[in-house]
């Protein structure tokens, strides 16, 4: 896979197994992150370009792919992966996280889908592939913000996909379940269910890179049930969240073992 590819949001969790996976496939994979030293750290220990990116301005990103490209060619795809993910009660979460998150979250991927078709349209070539969730298609009590960010990725992506039809440039989202990063740091698993790593993320994305598609849900069987669930009747929603207490899941949590990152993700 002799490809150039930039990843955001890549020093931890997702971002560094998907960097790491494309590696060792032979890309020539850019990482970045807002946290200078972790982004350096990540870039040290896999070998690769590291740089400083703040997902939220223009010039930052900018200059994060520009640089990319002065060092290694013509970047062929861009992995929008930085997020961060607010929990807790919709009367507890602030206005200045609800800013944060949507601007991250939202106005980040849509910046950095932008950024890289400028680029990648002309040549005729090109992928861009956002990370979304399942929670983008699966509201569930105490993650009323992280749903609605990811719900607006769900549908920036297709919409965007849709648009570049024709062209050579590829727009695909990855939705991932619950998996084990610092995102889930104090919660439990829902019922019965087994949390998924960053590497079976990764996994997905290397088999998108190599096989475009839409979108790959993680894991894969989650795909079609979580969009049948969306047509049962409401009750039955209702009773199937309660069942696998999904309506406790991120209002009954750990506040102190999760103290760390929520105190890194608002600064």
């Amino acid at each position: 896979m002799s490809k150039v590819i930039a990843i955001t949001g890549a020093a931890r969790g997702i971002g560094l197994a998907t960097a790491r996976a494309l590696r060792d496939r032979g890309a020539t994979v850019v990482i970045g992150d807002i946290d200078e030293t972790a982004a350096k750290e990540a870039g040290a220990a896999l070998g690769v370009t590291a740089l400083t990116v703040d997902v939220t301005d223009r010039a930052s990103f900018t200059a994060f792919l520009d640089r990319a490209e002065e060092a290694h060619g013509p970047l062929y795809a861009l992995v929008n992966n930085a997020g961060i993910m607010p929990i807790g009660p919709v009367t507890g979460e602030s206005d200045a996280d609800a800013r944060r998150c949507i601007d991250i979250n939202v106005h980040g991927v849509m910046l950095g889908t932008k950024l890289a078709i400028e680029r990648m349209r002309p040549r005729g070539r090109g992928h861009v592939i956002n990370i979304a969730s399942v929670a983008g298609l699966l509201p569930t009590p105490g993650l009323a913000l992280y749903n609605a960010s990811k719900a607006a990725v769900v549908a920036f992506t297709e919409s965007t996909r849709l648009e570049m039809l024709g062209t050579g440039v590829h727009v695909s989202q990855v939705l991932p379940s619950f998996t084990n990063t610092e995102l889930i740091a104090g919660t439990r698993s829902p019922k019965g269910q087994k949390n998924i790593e960053p590497e079976d993320v990764a996994a997905a994305v290397v088999a998108l890179i190599g096989r475009p598609r839409a979108e790959a849900v993680v894991p894969e069987r989650y795909g079609r049930q979580v969009r049948l669930g969306a047509l049962f009747p409401e009750r039955v929603r209702e009773f199937v969240m309660r069942r696998y207490e999904l309506d406790r899941v991120f209002l009954e949590y750990d506040a102190q073992t999760r103290k760390v990152y929520d105190d890194r993700i608002r600064g």
